[in-house]
Formats: structure tokens, sequence, C-alpha cells
């Protein structure tokens, strides 16, 4: 039995998310600063895939967040050695706070990003099965 990480990246917040191989069912678990995702992946794993969102433009073009990501990815997860997935994010903040909204209850931006992992994340799951 494995786990998955999800992420959400962005330069002032990362959403998490974790998932374990046998349920495949993604749950949002923390919003960390970018400079504290290592210490989140070391204490919280191991992790047998990290999945990050990747941004595209509306017409699936890459867009200068889509660079930042990248390079992102190459600077600070690359040397973990741990297998990396990039899965499309277009969409997931919208329906991420709109998750939260039907909730009823108060939300904050930091579970919007949480929330967005999750769903980077399940959508990643569904395209194992």
């Amino acid at each position: 039995m494995g786990a998955y990480l999800g992420i959400d990246y962005g330069s002032r917040r990362v959403g998490l998310a974790t998932a374990d191989a046998e349920a495949k069912l993604a749950a949002p678990v923390a919003t960390v600063a970018p400079e504290q995702l290592l210490e989140f992946i070391t204490g919280h794993g191991p992790f047998d895939v990290i999945v990050v969102g990747l941004p595209r433009g509306l017409d699936g073009r890459d867009t200068q967040q889509t660079t930042v990501v990248r390079r992102f990815v190459t600077d600070k997860l690359e040397g973990l050695g741990v297998p990396l997935a990039f899965q499309d994010e277009a969409g997931t903040s919208s329906v991420a706070e709109a998750r939260l909204r039907e909730a009823g209850r108060p939300y904050r931006q930091d579970q919007i990003d949480a929330e967005a992992a999750a769903i980077i994340l399940q959508d990643y799951l569904e395209t194992l099965a």
C-alpha cells in the first residue's frame, strides 16, 4: 500500500491533498507556504507519487504560470527520488470554492487551495482506473 500527494502550487500558498493507493480517494490535508513544502513531504511521507497541478491557458497552451510550476518541480521536487506526475488543473479553484460554498460553512482561501489539490489528485487517480 502506498500514498499519493497532490499539490496545488502557488507562490504564496501550496494546497496539499493525500490519498492512499488502496482507497484512491483524495482528501485535502493542509495549505503551507512554499518554503514549508519539503518539510511537509518528509514529515508526512513516504509518497509513491507526487501529483502537481499544471496550469494552462484556456486554449490549452502553456502560460507564464506553467513555466513557474515546471521550474518549481525541477528545483524542489525532482531530487526527492519520488515519481512525479503533472495533472491539468484547469478550473480546480473554482470547483473547490463551489464545493466549500455548498457545504454551507465559512471557509478561507487556504481551504480552497487544499480542496483544489484534492481535485487535482482525484482527477489523476481516476486516470489510473
